[in-house]
């Protein structure tokens, strides 16, 4: 059987291939071409796309072609699940899935920089999921702390140094992204965690992960929400808007997941909140 994808892999594309191989068809032959000719050589070679738009084997709302290559294919395996959510996480630059993913994407960033043959990359990266999936079978319960008593005292320091530095300042990044966020909420334009590397010249994925640690131990993501849902109270406090209107204005797609964010930040649907703020207000003013 063969399979088809865009060239230059790195996570996914390397991912994949290493599924199908190790569980689908140990015979595969994968083939990298350049993005605009794969639809074109997949019905010259009878390959099967994949990690493309509008394919079968692609990305399914938060979850990447990895996650839907097990779902297909019916692989029921724990070890399987746990790779999964690191790939997804490396894939989509949402380490929050799985603390590892971020070491994957800067391990196979740093692969596909030295790396420019495909297929070579490819056979290196044959042999990091084996490794990868060894440990998410046998060995994800395992600390590396749990070696011994030098471990132990490297953890002690390490926590120590912890403490130490969240008593610093904040770094010159941390203060100019609170002012990017600042102006992001005031003039409803959208942000992303891409966007936001760029514009610092910050490697995103040292970004996501430092992030937390200067904006409430939240996530980007959650922070933005946060902080709409912040928004969007006040302008119920302080204006006559509708809820649509208020939606929009706080930068959520529609009224639904408005809705959505807002009952998992407060507890209450937005117009039970609206309505006990007019409530209080108007018991203030008799």
């Amino acid at each position: 059987m063969k399979w088809i994808t865009r060239e230059r892999p790195k996570i996914d594309r390397i991912a994949c291939p290493w599924l199908i191989r190790r569980f689908i068809d140990a015979e595969a032959e994968i083939i990298f071409v350049p993005f605009e000719e794969v639809l074109t050589k997949a019905d010259e070679l009878g390959a099967i796309p994949f990690d493309l738009p509008q394919v079968e084997y692609t990305h399914y709302n938060d979850q990447c072609t990895f996650d839907y290559f097990i779902k297909k294919h019916g692989l029921k395996d724990a070890a399987l699940n746990r790779i999964a959510a690191i790939v997804r996480g490396a894939d989509t630059d949402r380490p929050d899935f799985a603390p590892q993913s971020a070491g994957l994407e800067a391990l196979f960033s740093g692969l596909a920089y030295n790396i420019k043959d495909d297929l070579e990359l490819l056979e290196l990266g044959m042999t990091i999921y084996d490794g990868l999936y060894s440990w998410a079978k046998h060995l994800h319960q395992l600390k590396h702390t749990q070696a011994g008593p030098v471990e132990q005292m490297l953890l002690e320091v390490f926590h120590k140094y912890i403490k130490q530095s969240n008593s610093r300042k904040a770094p010159e990044w941390a203060t100019e992204l609170k002012e990017m966020i600042q102006d992001q909420l005031d003039t409803n334009m959208t942000l992303s965690l891409q966007q936001v590397s760029e514009e610092l010249e910050i490697n995103p994925t040292y970004l996501s992960r430092e992030f937390s640690k200067y904006f409430d131990n939240l996530t980007f993501g959650d922070y933005i929400r946060k902080l709409r849902i912040e928004k969007a109270i006040s302008l119920m406090t302080d204006s006559a808007y509708s809820l649509t209107e208020i939606a929009y204005l706080t930068g959520f797609s529609d009224q639904s997941h408005f809705n959505r964010i807002f009952k998992k930040q407060t507890g209450q649907n937005p117009s039970v909140y609206k309505k006990s703020i007019l409530k209080s207000k108007a018991g203030t003013n008799r």
